[in-house]
C-alpha cells in the first residue's frame, strides 16, 4: 500500500509538534548533576545549571532530528493501521 503525499506531510509536522511539545518535559538522567535536560524519547534540549553565564541552552541537532523521525513513524504506523480499518 503506497502512502499518499498528504500523509507523509501529516506525519512530518506531527512529528515535529510532537517532538516541541516534548521539550516541555523533563528527562535528565539520574546522578547527572550540573544540566537539566529536555526531550523525550530522546534529550535534544538542554540547559546548563553550573556555567549558565556560557549559552545556558543547548540543542543537539542529532537528538532533535532523531526524534522527529521516530515520533514521524509512530504517527505513520497509527494513520496506517487507522485507515486499514
Amino acid at each position: 500500500m503506497r502512502m499518499s503525499v498528504k500523509t507523509v506531510l501529516a506525519c512530518a509536522l506531527g512529528g515535529i509538534g510532537i517532538t516541541l511539545l516534548t521539550g516541555l518535559f523533563e528527562n535528565t538522567p539520574s546522578r547527572l548533576v550540573g544540566a537539566v535536560h529536555y526531550g523525550y524519547p530522546l534529550a535534544w534540549l538542554v540547559r546548563l545549571i553550573v556555567a549558565p553565564q556560557y549559552s545556558p541552552w543547548h540543542v543537539s541537532t542529532p537528538d532533535l532530528l532523531g526524534d522527529i523521525v521516530i515520533w514521524s513513524v509512530i504517527l505513520g504506523i497509527i494513520l496506517f493501521v487507522l485507515r486499514r480499518e
